[in-house]
């Protein structure tokens, strides 16, 4: 009971084993060390005018007899006098209850609830560290430090304890309250995250990891044990910690590294229900950085299996030149190509295989080597994407039919690609898209546009619509862009692309540089891939062709046009004789099976390629001739003579033709 001045007249007998008589006398803000004694007075003073009473108003302070602080819930009520409420009080009737148990186990419950929320969202370790450290700070402790071991920060696998000492420990996250954060900056060395250090013998950190068990330790001027670790000596000089309770992060009796938590200053020293409190959030954070820990060891065989699924060199082409820009992130399925078609024509191909881990990085990997082997048959982009639809058909069908825990077992596909051809001698571009944009086209005056090309369905896709190409003819020195999806999605991508694009005077890697640091952040975190090629002829002075007329003298006419050719090149006479006969070869067919009109060409790069058009559309086989056998032997002498021969065909005809390595290339 109070009297109107707010002074103890009357109170029970004992409050927490202590002896109240000593208050009587003092005012109440006096007894119970308020640590905001203005503000109990005027409530107070509050009730005491008649204003109502207050109940349950949480304060804190401290009693005289009994160390640390404590928590209260104090109510007040207005006591009348004879005279009613309308006259002068004659005091206060206050109740002051001891909560400060109950508001310790509110603020474990809540900063456990605090890391069951933050940990476990990101498959990042720092990120997961760092969320743990946050998660704690300040709500229950004033400094938190987490030590993964250095090995599993590198992809292995964590080790089973015990930790022998010297193990390299790297920070990964620390978390400060605001004083602690002031002391550390005002008079002392900081370890930053990232930092190593090795875990010293016959200290508290040593012996958790030797044991695993979580551990209390009084921090006071007589622990003998941070002579042997200086750092931690320093950091409980620098911030005047007086508890540590150093927890492993241990998972089925596996060592991922180490949390300690301080009190410093006048924060309550920890206890043992805090100890439980940190095994419990402990054992979640380990939980949450070996799940990151795994996704990352994934991401990273991902990333390697991708790198060496991709071209490892810039492959240089007849007419064009090539740049690409390959951003590693989330999805392991970007992949792009540059592939030699014969007739010094160029293929380009931009493709993505969304998704995150090895599936994707195998699906690209599988599509990739289709479509490489797919070009070489020469066929026309549509056919490509529709026979690498199939495959990719097959391909899902097959990773259905797989065990629920087959490990490729997982959420359904999805890939598109675009896949064009250039040819330098008609200058015109010819593309198809499966799922995918359309590229986009630079000229010289600067001018971008996208090309107008039908969509056709994505590869693992149920759709059954036939692919549509489109051709467009191409000034020298256009700038072509293939680009995965992530490049030109978002808010004004495909304009921020299509700017930097248009930069003139720029080499193709600085082009590629400058689309790169336009890209938002998101972008670059995804992954993307980006192709680039400017277009070209070929030099006169190293294309010959001639028209022929389809009559039996027409073979030994074109020997003697490719002796002569190739001697003004300056090849050698073993080279000019095989040609002189794979010439005599194929014209000698078209001259028998073909139609007019009949054209010759050589091509000089680092290959040598022979062409032999004709009006037929009907594709000669390779036979293997019997002893008795007349003929049949033609296209078998090409075959042991030439690297590589085929035919492809076009509107107008057919063209066989044969690519010879040169010696010196």
């Amino acid at each position: 009971m109070l009297d109107p001045r707010l002074r103890l007249v009357r109170a029970n007998s004992r409050v927490d084993g202590v002896e109240t008589g000593q208050y009587l006398g003092r005012r109440f803000t006096e007894a119970f060390r308020l640590d905001d004694p203005d503000g109990v007075e005027q409530f107070m003073k509050q009730v005491l005018a008649g204003e109502g009473p207050v109940r349950d108003r949480l304060v804190r302070g401290r009693l005289r007899e009994i160390p640390g602080d404590r928590d209260f819930l104090v109510s007040a009520y207005r006591l009348d006098g004879p005279d009613g409420p309308e006259a002068p009080a004659m005091g206060l009737l206050a109740a002051v209850v001891d909560v400060t148990e109950r508001q310790r186990a509110r603020a474990r419950d809540a900063a456990l609830t605090a890391v069951r929320d933050a940990v476990g969202g990101s498959l990042d370790v720092a990120a997961t560290c760092r969320a743990f450290a946050d998660a704690l700070v300040p709500g229950f402790a004033d400094l938190a430090v987490v030590e993964v071991v250095d090995d599993v920060l590198r992809g292995a696998d964590p080790p089973v304890g015990p930790l022998p000492p010297g193990t390299p420990l790297r920070r990964a996250a620390s978390g400060r309250c605001d004083a602690v954060r002031d002391t550390v900056a005002g008079g002392g060395r900081e370890r930053p995250a990232g930092v190593t250090r090795r875990l010293p013998a016959r200290t508290p950190y040593a012996l958790a990891t030797t044991d695993l068990r979580a551990r209390l330790v009084p921090l006071g001027p007589g622990a003998p044990w941070p002579a042997s670790d200086p750092d931690a000596a320093h950091v409980v000089a620098a911030t005047g910690a007086h508890t540590l309770i150093v927890a492993p992060l241990t998972l089925r009796g596996a060592v991922l590294g180490l949390v300690s938590l301080y009190r410093c200053g006048a924060t309550e020293p920890f206890d043992e229900d805090d100890v439980s409190l940190a095994v419990a959030a402990a054992t979640r954070a380990a939980l949450g950085i070996d799940n990151a820990r795994r996704y990352e060891r994934e991401h990273l065989i991902a990333s390697t299996v991708q790198r060496r699924l991709l071209p490892q060199e810039e492959r240089r082409q007849a007419a064009v030149d090539t740049a690409h820009v390959l951003l590693p992130g989330r999805d392991s399925g970007c992949w792009f190509d540059t592939i030699a078609l014969s007739g010094a024509r160029t293929a380009l191909v931009v493709g993505s295989v969304p998704g995150e881990g090895l599936q994707s990085a195998i699906a690209m990997g599988q599509l990739r080597t289709v479509i490489q082997a797919l070009s070489g048959l020469d066929l026309e982009p549509e056919e490509v994407l529709a026979r690498l639809k199939e495959t990719a058909d097959r391909l899902a069908h097959e990773r259905a039919a797989l065990p629920p825990a087959d490990a490729l077992q997982g959420e359904p596909l999805s890939a598109g690609c675009v896949y064009g051809v250039y040819d330098p001698f008609t200058r015109t571009l010819t593309v198809a898209r499966a799922g995918h944009p359309a590229p986009l086209i630079v000229g010289p005056d600067g001018r971008a546009v996208a090309l107008d090309v039908p969509e056709g369905p994505g590869l693992f896709s149920t759709d059954s619509a036939l692919f549509a190409p489109a051709t467009v003819t191409l000034e020298v020195g256009s700038l072509l862009a293939f680009c995965t999806p992530d490049l030109l999605s978002g808010e004004r991508a495909a304009e921020r692309v299509t700017r930097a694009l248009a930069r003139p005077g720029r080499s193709l890697q600085q082009l590629g540089d400058d689309i790169v640091y336009a890209l938002p952040d998101d972008t670059r975190s995804a992954g993307a891939a980006l192709l680039l090629a400017r277009t070209g002829t070929v030099a006169d002075h190293l294309v010959a062709t001639w028209d022929l007329t389809p009559d039996p003298t027409t073979p030994a006419t074109a020997r003697v046009l490719v002796r002569d050719r190739l001697q003004e090149w300056g090849l050698d006479e073993d080279t000019v004789e095989a040609t002189e006969l794979i010439v005599s070869e194929l014209v000698t067919n078209a001259v028998l099976y073909g139609t007019p009109p009949l054209r010759l060409r050589l091509l000089l790069d680092s290959t040598l390629t022979c062409e032999v058009h004709d009006g037929s559309t009907a594709s000669p086989h390779l036979r293997h001739a019997q002893t008795v056998d007349e003929g049949g032997r033609g296209l078998f002498i090409v075959s042991r003579l030439a690297a590589h021969w085929g035919a492809r065909h076009g509107p107008d005809g057919k063209v066989l033709w044969t690519e010879q390595e040169l010696p010196g290339a």
